[in-house]
């Protein structure tokens, strides 16, 4: 998949409001506790800790931030290709 393609297909999902970055870190939030949650691994909760969930999560977040980036005025695009610098340069 395209990064272009995702981003057109999360605009279809929830149309082209653009959310401040106030509103995209309360959401960051959500997902980011309900992956916490299930590390925590309580004993309410294990019935929802499969692969399946987790996938669901961490692509929750990968969906996201694609369209967050585009909300903010920045292509998702180069800030992958920033965060693939930084991260090669922390390595080192």
């Amino acid at each position: 998949m395209e990064i272009k393609n995702l981003l057109k297909q999360s605009r279809e999902i929830w149309g082209s409001k653009h959310l401040k970055l106030a509103e995209i870190i309360v959401r960051l939030g959500k997902v980011f506790g309900d992956i916490c949650r299930w590390e925590r691994n309580a004993k309410k909760d294990k019935k929802l800790h499969t692969k399946a969930e987790l996938k669901k999560e961490l692509g929750n977040v990968i969906f996201s931030v694609i369209r967050w980036c585009d909300d903010l005025g920045l292509d998702p695009e180069d800030c992958i290709k920033e965060a693939i610098k930084a991260q090669k340069k922390f390595k080192k």
